[in-house]
């Protein structure tokens, strides 16, 4: 039977400790399984999605440290925290969001690793009129790739600009929209470059059905079971790889907003404006720009202190502030993600 996310899990022994206690855990003790579990249910879906196009592809799951489908592997590596409701705690906690934590949100990166899957399934890559539509898969893949954020020769579909960072990732991305039910892609790209890829797609997708992919291995690349660093390691990995993505602010942005004048010396100080409003703010930025919520924040505690040490006041309302403040940190992060330093994680 299929679980839910209404489903009893069975509680393992380290689901009541405090998470200075959860940290000292090794990974691969953690005895998870998908089995039972939201992930079920939520890999029930898609794969009931493929058969609706009469794909008969099924990638296998398991569980290891971060989303990845590894090339010539047809199948995924889903993180091990969407697991266990505690595990999520402890992730949201540690790095201020649960990537893929909602049905929704997972659905979509499900959607994208498949079309990884189904091109290392069916070798796709090889295909001659796949090099022409989205480019080489040999292509080097970038740490970090400068998008174009009013090209419309790319879907738009987990990050906005995803697609544009490698080949594969535009053809993962392409897959998703096609595969996602109701997605209405042909009037949304009506007119886009973009639309050439989704037909392509359609006709590729026509080929391949009610067929049986040539790969068939069930290689595990890192399961769970295998990791021996501790809950704390993996942390403190991830978190040096997403501070190291921190743009930098200047004293210059700050003051078009905020003020260290004596005019404005009873007005709420900056420092306390940003410490009520950072989750809100941290979260919209977020949003709009794809960037991990932990980058931004490690922004806006930079930005704090800055303006503690500058002595910098409000000088409009909290709710113009609010407003102008949003919009700053966006636009120096969008700034930030134009100079090319644009994450590539999936």
């Amino acid at each position: 039977m299929l679980g839910d996310s209404n489903q009893r899990l069975t509680q393992p022994h380290w689901a009541e400790l405090p998470d200075e206690e959860l940290l000292k855990i090794n990974m691969c003790d953690l005895e998870l399984s998908i089995e039972g579990t939201p992930l079920e249910h939520r890999i029930a879906l898609i794969r009931q999605e493929l058969r609706d196009r009469n794909l008969l592809f099924e990638p296998y799951f398991w569980l290891s440290d971060e989303w990845f489908c590894a090339d010539g592997i047809p199948g995924i590596a889903i993180p091990f925290y969407l697991a266990h409701p505690r595990l999520e705690k402890l992730e949201r906690a540690q790095l201020l969001e649960v990537e893929g934590g909602e049905e929704a949100w997972c659905l979509k990166i499900l959607r994208h690793e498949v079309g990884h899957a189904i091109e290392n399934g069916f070798r796709l890559r090889l295909l001659k009129q796949r090099k022409k539509v989205f480019g080489r898969s040999s292509l080097t893949y970038p740490e970090y790739y400068t998008p174009k954020p009013y090209s419309k020769s790319f879907v738009l579909h987990l990050d906005p600009w995803y697609a544009q960072s490698h080949p594969d990732e535009d053809f993962a991305e392409t897959f998703a929209v096609w595969l996602t039910p109701n997605s209405d892609w042909r009037e949304r790209y009506k007119g886009w470059p973009a639309i050439n890829k989704l037909l392509y797609m359609e006709r590729l997708m026509g080929e391949i059905a009610e067929k049986t992919a040539p790969v068939q291995n069930k290689k595990l690349l890192d399961p769970l079971r295998s990791i021996k660093k501790t809950l704390a390691e993996h942390y403190a990995i991830r978190k040096e790889k997403y501070s190291k993505e921190t743009p930098c602010f200047y004293d210059k942005e700050l003051l078009t907003l905020f003020s260290d004048q004596a005019a404005f010396s009873k007005n709420l100080p900056a420092s306390s404006f940003i410490r009520r409003k950072r989750r809100l703010i941290r979260s919209t930025v977020s949003r709009w720009t794809g960037t991990y919520q932990y980058t931004i924040d490690r922004v806006l505690e930079a930005m704090l202190r800055r303006a503690s040490e500058l002595g910098l006041r409000l000088t409009l309302s909290e709710e113009e502030t609010i407003k102008q403040f949003t919009v700053l940190v966006t636009v120096q992060t969008m700034n930030y993600l134009h100079s090319g330093r644009h994450r590539v994680a999936l």
